[in-house]
This record gives C-alpha cells, sequence and structure tokens, in this order.
C-alpha cells in the first residue's frame, strides 16, 4: 500500500504534467503556432511500483498528460459472479478513471500480473462503452528495463505484438515515447478488429513470490 509521501510525490508529478501542458498551449497561442499534441494517458499500475511510475511521470511531463488513480478497495466492488456483474464493473471503471483518457499505459512491475485490478482495468480501456469508448493498450517495462509476466488479458492481446497491444522495454527519448503513444491513440481505429477482451474478470490477487 503506498504511503501518504509517496502518493503526494505521484499527484505532484501529475500536477507538473499538467502544468507543462498549459505552458506549451500558452506559448503556441503567444507565437501563433500549432499547440503541441499530448495525449491523456491511464496508468495501470501496482502499488509497489508507485515510485518507479513517479519517476516516469516525472521524467517524460513534456510527452503526455498522466492520469493515475484507478480501482482500489475503496471502490467496494463486488467481485464479479456472472457477466452483468462484469459489465457493471467495467462501465464503473470506465466512467471513474478512464473517460479523461485515451490511451492506456500498463506500467509492468514483478507482480502487476497478479492484480485483479490492473486486469479490471485492462479489460475497461478494451471495451468499447456507450458512454465510455475504448483507449489505445501499451505496455512498458520499468527504467530497468528487466521483462515480468504479463497480465493474461495483456497477452491475449499482444501476442509478440500482432495484436492489439503493444510491449516496450522503457523509453529512451521524448520522441520515441511520444511515437509509441500516438500508436496506441490510432489504433483504437486500425487495430480494433484484434481485439479479445473475452476473458472473465479476475475475481481475486494471485499470489507473487
Amino acid at each position: 500500500m503506498p504511503t501518504d509521501t509517496q502518493q503526494i510525490r505521484l499527484y505532484a508529478a501529475v500536477a507538473k504534467a499538467e502544468q507543462s501542458y498549459a505552458s506549451a498551449v500558452a506559448l503556441a497561442a503567444r507565437t501563433h503556432t500549432a499547440t503541441p499534441v499530448r495525449h491523456k494517458c491511464f496508468i495501470s499500475y501496482h502499488g509497489a511500483d508507485i515510485d518507479a511510475v513517479t519517476e516516469f511521470v516525472e521524467r517524460y511531463a513534456d510527452v503526455f498528460i498522466p492520469r493515475v488513480i484507478g480501482a482500489s478497495d475503496s471502490d467496494h466492488f463486488t467481485d464479479p459472479v456472472n457477466s452483468k456483474d462484469e459489465e457493471y464493473i467495467k462501465d464503473q471503471i470506465g466512467s471513474k478513471y478512464l473517460s479523461d483518457s485515451t490511451v492506456t499505459i500498463l506500467f509492468m512491475g514483478k507482480c502487476t500480473w497478479a492484480r485483479k485490478y490492473v486486469d479490471w482495468e485492462l479489460s475497461s480501456t478494451l471495451k468499447d462503452g456507450a458512454v465510455n469508448k475504448r483507449s489505445g493498450l501499451m505496455a512498458i517495462t520499468q527504467a530497468d528495463k528487466v521483462s515480468h509476466p504479463l497480465p493474461d488479458r495483456f497477452s491475449d492481446n499482444h501476442k509478440g505484438n500482432e495484436k492489439y497491444a503493444r510491449y516496450y522495454y522503457y523509453p529512451t527519448s521524448d520522441s520515441q515515447l511520444r511515437g509509441w503513444i500516438e500508436d496506441a491513440f490510432q489504433a483504437r481505429n486500425t487495430r480494433s478488429s484484434l481485439i479479445d477482451n473475452s476473458r472473465s474478470l479476475r475475481k481475486y490477487n494471485s499470489s507473487c513470490p
């Protein structure tokens, strides 16, 4: 469970990214140039990796507009029993956490694969609902570039970068990350036929050593 200090640091990094974008928009207006494109990206992650997520947001504050608050026990969702429960959960997560973003970045850590809330966020990402539309989907390793097991739902949509989602090693430049995000954004239309969201939602966390 992240500490208050860790959460405050992350939220400060998000605020810095938002201010960076506002400054870029203001500069474009003053100089009569095109407003820079920065997509709003929801970051799905395991709470144990909050420091690494914060460092990622701090490093790439000029590339995208981060959204970092996701599903948690405070939502008081009842674990799904049937398909009706699952659709309700997806819709709630979509409206509460994903409606203000167009790309989901899965930030991979050692135990990310084991978290049910990560699975629920990924499923909501892939659902094209009446109110909340599907988002692009990509995953990145942490800065150490160590590969960890992927969540099953992400694997369903990855298959060696041949399906809807893409999986990358940690970016080395602003332009590289910007290109990956743009690809995920465009994939909402260009690769939507490759989406596989048929897997039932996780009902519990798996143990992770």
